[in-house]
């Protein structure tokens, strides 16, 4: 059985990290973006870490350029306008392509363990999440309209 953990990407500084370093914890997997009308939900995210990360919680920001050309900057660009503009401190990665031919494959089995609306599996836009459970399996995919706060109850249940 494939789980999230079974999966790597390179982090923003451009390190390899295998997801198992987050073995047993809940993780928040968002694609994001630095000129998105939801970029403010960085504050919601960052919130989130903060106040669930002592307990379990791990938000994990995976750049995405794929909807209108909302991350175009390289990753150093993404890692400074997110640390000054709001103080992110969560993991972050380096940019991938969220669907077609080059989906990273986290997000190909994400989309895969939980279509979107309509039962479509392609990411719409910024700012999509998947909450995983501590046994690194899907339990369930928001629209980039959720906003962070408004499924703090989901991670509240998740972490038990």
């Amino acid at each position: 059985m494939t789980t999230a953990y079974d999966f790597s990407a390179t982090d923003i500084d451009g390190q390899p990290r295998g997801l198992d370093e987050f073995r047993g914890k809940v993780l928040l997997i968002v694609n994001v973006a630095s000129q998105c009308g939801f970029t403010p939900q960085y504050t919601g995210l960052e919130k989130l870490s903060r106040d669930f990360g002592p307990r379990g919680l791990a938000v994990l920001g995976f750049p995405c350029d794929q909807f209108g050309h909302q991350e175009p900057g390289d990753e150093a660009e993404i890692r400074n306008f997110c640390s000054l503009n709001y103080d992110v401190t969560f993991p972050m990665f380096a940019k991938i392509e969220v669907n077609g031919a080059g989906a990273h494959p986290l997000w190909k089995w994400l989309k895969d363990e939980k279509g979107g609306i309509l039962g479509l599996d392609g990411i719409k836009w910024n700012f999509t999440k998947f909450l995983v459970g501590r046994d690194g399996r899907v339990i369930k995919r928001y629209a980039p309209t959720d906003k962070p706060e408004s499924i703090a109850k989901d991670i509240e249940a998740a972490l038990g």
